[in-house]
């Protein structure tokens, strides 16, 4: 097999902070796709629908879908994926949220490439 035929696989990490300005917003968007998934069966729906009441968070993960971002990428081909979503304390004045400082140790590492 050549170079050409193996497959490369690449782990892309992405770590997000959103800030929930409107609760209900959030979660009845979830809810209208949970009740929208048609393969979902009934017992899994409201198991579902009472977290995303409960949890701004769980909320974002059934609305946040890793495929989504790499669906129109030419050339690749999305082979696993995870998520969660979870409730953080979160200051940008503290240093450390600094992503920069996070980007420098990642270069030590050999991931030189571009950053956005």
């Amino acid at each position: 097999m050549t170079t050409e035929e193996t497959p490369r696989y690449v782990r892309l990490r992405v770590d997000l902070v959103l800030e929930i300005e409107d609760p209900e917003a959030l979660t009845g968007a979830a809810l209208e796709r949970i009740a929208a998934d048609e393969l979902l069966p009934d017992r899994e729906r409201a198991h579902a629908q009472s977290a995303v009441r409960e949890d701004e968070a769980e909320a974002l993960a059934y609305l946040v879908d890793p495929f989504d971002l790499v669906a129109e990428v030419p050339g690749v081909e999305l082979a696993q994926a995870s998520w969660s979503s979870e409730e953080i304390e979160y200051d940008p004045d503290d240093e450390d949220w600094d992503l920069d400082e996070e980007d420098e140790g990642d270069e030590e590492d050999g991931d030189d490439g571009p950053r956005p």
